[in-house]
């Protein structure tokens, strides 16, 4: 959290509305939090600017648009010096198959989360581009069969709600 902002219980509020409903209106929002519409912009503006609040999105619903196949790729690096890392979390950041990445602890360096058409794309990619970076040492991937939970809300406590 941003150590110079703090947010109180008005705050919080606007945080767990806006998480269960981006597009919800200034006036509903401010009907929700319990205050007038101009403070209320005035407060999720505050907090877009702290970067509490990175950014809107609509979710879709990636096996409707074609994306049948999500894969966890658990690459290990030749070096763990810090430049390194730097360097493979820049490269996969340009990598449209890589919607995730993870730098871990443990026996694996990071864990990619990506998303193909089919199993062959998939493969291609893990074949002739993950494996051929620069530093790659390992790749062990994983197939998902379904996907049981997938919530990107952050678990707000509802003692500050």
């Amino acid at each position: 959290m941003n150590k110079t902002l703090t947010l109180d219980a008005v705050d919080w509020r606007i945080l767990q509305e806006l998480q269960e409903d981006g597009r919800i209106t200034n006036v509903e929002l401010s009907r929700r939090a319990g205050i007038s519409p101009p403070p209320c912009l005035r407060r999720v503006r505050t907090l877009e600017k702290a970067g509490i609040i990175k950014g809107y999105r609509a979710v879709l619903d990636q096996k409707q648009l074609g994306f049948d196949v999500t894969m966890f790729a658990m690459v290990g690096l030749h070096s763990q010096a810090e430049a390194d890392l730097i360097a493979f979390e820049q490269r996969v950041a340009h990598l449209n198959v890589v919607r995730e990445c993870y730098m871990l602890s443990g026996e694996v360096d990071f864990l990619l989360k990506c998303v193909t058409p089919d199993l062959a794309t998939a493969q291609d990619f893990v074949i002739n581009e993950l494996t051929s970076l620069p530093n790659v040492d390992s790749v062990k991937t994983t197939l998902t069969l379904r996907q049981s939970k997938a919530d990107a809300a952050i678990p707000l406590s509802q003692e500050r709600v």
